[in-house]
C-alpha cells in the first residue's frame, strides 16, 4: 500500500556498517500468505469461509489491541470494542456469502489500488493528503489506485459479459460482450471502491496513530499485521457485499 509506512530496518551486522534489508523476509511471507490464501480459495467451500473468518477474527483482535491503547475507560472501550465487531464482522459475513466470482473480484480491485497508489505515489509524489494521519499517502497516489482500479473492473466486466455471450447459440462473442457489458458504468464503480479502499487505509493509519505504533501486530514476519494487510478490504468488502445481497433481494422479490 502507498499508505504503508516502511518498516524499520534491523540492526546492521557486526563490521558491515550497512542496515540489513528485510526484503528477503518479506517476500517469503508474502508468498506463505499468498500460498495460503491460494490454497483455501481452491478448495472453496468450507475452507474459504473458514479461511475468512479466521482473518476476521485475527483483523478483530488486533483491533481491539489498538483500541485498549486508545480509550481511556471502560465505556469508551465497550464502544471501540462493538464498533470494530459490527466494522469487521459485517465485512467478513459480505466474504463469506458473496459469490466466488465477486470474492476475487473484490480481492483483485483491492490489490490493484494498492499496486496503482504505491507505484504512482513514488513515481509522481506531489501534495499529501492526509500527513498527519499517513505521510506517504498523495493525490497523485490516490489518482494512480482509482485509475487502476477502474481498468480492473473495467476488464472484469468485459470478461463477464464475454462469458455471458457464450450462453447464446452463435457462442461467445467479444463483440457481443462490448455491445452489452456498460464498461463506464464499471470504471466508475471501480474508481469509487478504490476512494473505499483508501479510506479503510486511512482509517486504520489514524487508529496506529492514536495507539502510538507502527504496525497492528507482529503476526507476519515483514508486513506487520493482518489489519495491516487487509485494511483497505474491509469497506469495499461491506460495499459490494451489502449491494450484491440487496440486489439479490430485490431481484427475487
Amino acid at each position: 500500500m502507498e499508505g504503508a509506512e516502511p518498516p524499520l530496518a534491523p540492526a546492521a551486522p557486526a563490521g558491515t556498517g550497512q542496515p540489513r534489508s528485510d526484503l528477503p523476509v518479506r517476500v517469503a511471507s508474502a508468498m506463505v500468505m499468498l500460498g495460503i490464501a491460494g490454497f483455501a480459495l481452491w478448495q472453496g467451500g468450507l475452507v474459504l469461509k473458514g479461511f475468512i473468518a479466521l482473518v476476521g477474527f485475527a483483523v478483530f483482535t488486533e483491533y481491539v489491541a489498538l483500541a485498549a491503547k486508545i480509550a481511556p475507560d471502560p465505556p469508551r472501550m465497550t464502544t471501540a470494542v462493538v464498533t470494530g465487531a459490527l466494522y469487521i464482522g459485517w465485512a467478513a459475513f459480505a466474504l463469506i456469502v458473496m459469490p466466488v466470482a465477486m470474492f476475487v473480484a473484490v480481492l483483485g480491485l483491492v490489490i490493484c489500488t494498492d499496486t496503482g497508489a504505491y507505484f504512482a505515489g513514488r513515481a509522481i509524489g506531489g501534495p499529501k493528503i492526509a500527513p498527519a494521519i499517513s505521510p506517504s499517502k498523495t493525490w497523485a497516489g490516490l489518482g494512480g489506485g482509482m485509475a487502476a482500479a477502474a481498468l480492473w473492473t473495467t476488464l472484469a466486466a468485459l470478461s463477464g459479459g464475454y462469458m455471458l455471450s457464450g450462453l447464446s447459440p452463435t457462442g461467445p462473442s467479444l463483440a457481443e460482450a462490448l455491445r452489452t457489458t456498460n464498461l463506464g458504468t464499471a470504471a466508475l464503480i471501480g474508481a469509487g471502491l478504490a476512494v473505499a479502499a483508501q479510506a479503510g487505509d486511512f482509517y486504520e493509519s489514524w487508529l496506529k496513530r492514536r495507539a502510538g505504533v507502527k504496525d497492528s501486530g507482529r503476526l507476519i514476519p515483514g508486513h506487520g499485521g493482518v489489519f495491516d494487510r487487509v485494511d483497505g478490504l474491509l469497506p469495499v468488502a461491506i460495499i459490494a457485499g451489502t449491494v450484491w445481497a440487496y440486489s439479490a433481494g430485490a431481484g427475487g422479490a
